[in-house]
């Protein structure tokens, strides 16, 4: 298990639309969201600075982020490839998921 620094918050900033990790009040990493016309928050891409990578952010990111849109009632769109990651290992007591179709065929090159 990664040694997670005990003065880590995760705090978010809706002028951003994004969730912040700070280490001692350094930036370490974000994840990103988009507000969709339902108002639900398409996570759409989650970044640990690589200062920072190996210490389990990005997990300790998500999981707060989560748990804290849980608390306000939202439902979340996991776009982004770690989020969804995460929410298809992890239980997160009262998160509703939207998850997004992936039938949608890919742009042609």
């Amino acid at each position: 298990m990664a040694h997670l620094d005990p003065q880590h918050t995760v705090t978010r900033d809706d002028d951003d639309h994004r969730y912040e990790i700070r280490l001692g009040g350094v930036l370490a990493g974000f994840a990103e969201f988009e507000v969709d016309r339902r108002g639900r928050l398409r996570f759409v891409h989650t970044e640990i600075d690589p200062a920072f990578e190996g210490r389990g952010l990005g997990s300790t990111l998500v999981r707060e982020a989560m748990t804290d849109v849980a608390r306000r009632g939202e439902t979340v769109v996991p776009v982004c490839p770690f989020v969804a990651s995460f929410l298809t290992k992890n239980d997160v007591p009262g998160l509703e998921v939207a998850w997004p179709r992936t039938s949608d065929p890919a742009p042609a090159p």
